[in-house]
């Protein structure tokens, strides 16, 4: 009966330990993003280089889509130290590509919603530790409300329509309530 207390035991902290290494990972993925944000949107000749050619922008969001399936698709195949390399990159070419929201947007407004996303995601991960709700159904379901968002969001760039952005801005925050949950409740089984 000790045995088996202290195997739980040690479970629960390698769990723990892992999702907390999961969670480091994503602030400091995250904390890149906006530090190579902030410098681009700070350089003019890098928001000319970016922004000043629609075609070098397009190329870098394909390259990071890119990247996104690349890394999922070979995640279980490379070394961790491939995959942290390829997250560094992907992280500080999303900074790049999201420059244009420093110039978009006041400080207080970039502020203010990066906590309230902070808030959510936090509030979201703790529903998905803590539910004895078998979330993995959600799974496909999500997984195509993402791609939606995706194709909504490219035939929205031609046809400019506010309506259809705020459909999808809504249905984005939907998914991604529920993909938090779900991806925090697989990260804690596995």
């Amino acid at each position: 009966m000790a045995q088996t207390s202290v195997a739980r035991s040690r479970t629960g902290v390698l769990v723990n330990d892992f999702v907390r290494s999961v969670y480091n990972w994503m602030a400091i993925g995250l904390g890149l993003t906006g530090v190579v944000a902030f410098y681009v949107s700070s350089s003019e000749t890098m928001m000319r280089l970016i922004f000043g050619n629609p075609l070098i922008f397009f190329v870098l969001i394909l390259a990071e889509l890119g990247m996104v399936f690349a890394l999922a698709g070979a995640v279980n195949r490379i070394s961790a130290g491939t995959a942290t390399s390829l997250f560094v990159i992907y992280s500080a070419l999303n900074g790049v590509t999201l420059s244009f929201i420093f110039l978009a947007y006041t400080s207080t407004s970039i502020v203010s919603t990066f906590f309230i996303c902070a808030g959510t995601f936090v509030a979201c991960s703790i529903y998905g530790w803590t539910t004895k709700k078998d979330l993995t159904s959600w799974s496909g379901f999500l997984t195509m409300g993402l791609i939606g968002i995706i194709i909504a969001s490219l035939v929205n760039m031609f046809i400019k329509s506010s309506a259809m952005s705020m459909v999808i801005s809504y249905i984005g925050v939907i998914v991604f309530v529920g993909l938090t949950a779900y991806d925090t409740q697989k990260l804690k089984n596995m």
